[in-house]
């Protein structure tokens, strides 16, 4: 294992997918109860109305308001302490039969938890109906994590209708997930950048066309609506990207490629939520919150190294979202976003280590604490109450800086 500093190592975890053959920011392909954002941290469940009403070609439907819904935000008010925001998400979310989807909901379920969930486009689209995608600067058909197989399609959908059900967001991961040569989103114009999310809410929008099992159910939510934020493959394009978003009204993005744990803010007139640097167990630098950065820095991008490596590798990467979670909950509350793939990778380590930390975190929670398990659509209808004024003085604590007098004279 390489030693890196802290900028050698946020470098390898934003770009080394392409170098190393993985999809780095999305699936591997098929051959490979609420939780408030309001004052009280409490919030009522709905239910969808009983009829759905059909949104185009049936793919998608109005059902109402989604269930499992926190209470409507509520202001700061100076001098008061704020919530430990926690956002887990989760990079392609297709379900590919290691019923990882389904491990996670459940799990949510149980800890009442909202994540977002970033879908790929491609995970909608047959394989046989794949030159249907057109992507910016690569052959028509083309896509850097392949197609799945259509069982898993189905599963897919079965699992982000359940997901929305649950209360949590549906996001994008766009399609392709190109991160190197030409092609590579990192490239992309801003022209491009609107094709490509074109596309990616068509193949949401029109999966019964492009399949033809009509007698599927409707996903339960119009996605033009739904759809208010996303993450780049491999964190790269955001500048090029932004302008699109925020001209479609997008609220928020979470692409860019190194964070730090303080308040953040919007950039081009969009919330700017960026993975972050995190404390590394054992090291001298710090890591990206998300699985494969934890893999680049311990297997240096192999996917299946020698297994007496995992309990020690486990405990690292669970001890570092533990502790990031724990700099800012005792220090400024920055919100804490944490980012991850359905994936096996040296023996699903990673996947243990999420789970563990979200038990950690729930485990604080349930002490009583001002703990929120928020999708990153729930956070930024939080943050989009309250007084500029409280922001600012938010942003004026660095990584682990508690207010010096205390939360009532800031």
């Amino acid at each position: 294992m390489r030693t890196l500093t802290r900028r050698g190592a946020l470098g390898l975890g934003a770009g080394a997918a392409a170098a190393a053959g993985l999809a780095g920011c999305g699936t591997f392909t098929p051959s490979e109860g609420s939780t408030g954002v309001g004052g009280s941290g409490k919030g009522p469940s709905s239910k969808p109305t009983a009829t759905a009403r059909p949104i185009g070609d049936g793919s998608t439907s109005f059902t109402g308001k989604q269930p499992h819904q926190p209470s409507k935000p509520e202001p700061l008010e100076p001098g008061q302490t704020p919530p430990q925001f926690v956002i887990f998400s989760w990079d392609g979310a297709g379900e590919v039969g290691n019923g990882l989807f389904p491990r996670f909901l459940e799990l949510a379920k149980q800890y009442e938890a909202h994540m977002t969930f970033f879908l790929s486009g491609l995970y909608l689209l047959p394989e046989s109906k794949k030159r249907l995608y057109d992507p910016p600067n690569n052959p028509r058909g083309a896509s850097d994590i392949g197609y799945l197989t259509d069982a898993h399609i189905k599963e897919t959908l079965k699992n982000v209708r359940q997901a929305w059900l649950d209360g949590h967001e549906i996001g994008t991961h766009f399609n392709g997930h190109f991160c190197s040569g030409y092609g590579t989103v990192g490239n992309w114009t801003p022209q491009q950048w609107k094709s490509e999310i074109q596309q990616a809410k068509a193949f949401v929008k029109e999966w019964r066309t492009n399949s033809g099992w009509t007698a599927l159910p409707a996903l339960p939510f119009d996605y033009d609506k739904e759809l208010v934020g996303g993450r780049t493959p491999c964190l790269l394009g955001q500048d090029n990207l932004l302008p699109v978003a925020r001209d479609l009204g997008w609220r928020y993005d979470a692409s860019s490629p190194g964070g730090r744990q303080v308040w953040p803010e919007k950039k081009q007139g969009i919330w700017d939520l960026p993975l972050q640097q995190i404390p590394f167990p054992g090291r001298s630098f710090e890591v990206l919150s998300m699985d494969y950065n934890m893999l680049a820095n311990q297997s240096i991008n192999s996917t299946n190294a020698p297994s007496y490596n995992y309990p020690g590798w486990r405990t690292q990467s669970a001890q570092a979202y533990i502790s990031g979670f724990k700099r800012a909950y005792e220090t400024n509350r920055a919100p804490f976003f944490i980012g991850n793939h359905f994936e096996q990778w040296n023996g699903g380590i990673y996947m243990d280590a999420v789970e563990e930390a979200l038990k950690h975190i729930a485990r604080e929670k349930e002490k009583g604490e001002d703990v929120r398990l928020v999708s990153f659509r729930q956070f930024v209808d939080w943050m989009d109450v309250q007084s500029p004024a409280v922001l600012d003085k938010l942003r004026t604590l660095d990584v682990g800086q508690a207010p010096a007098a205390g939360w009532k004279q800031l």
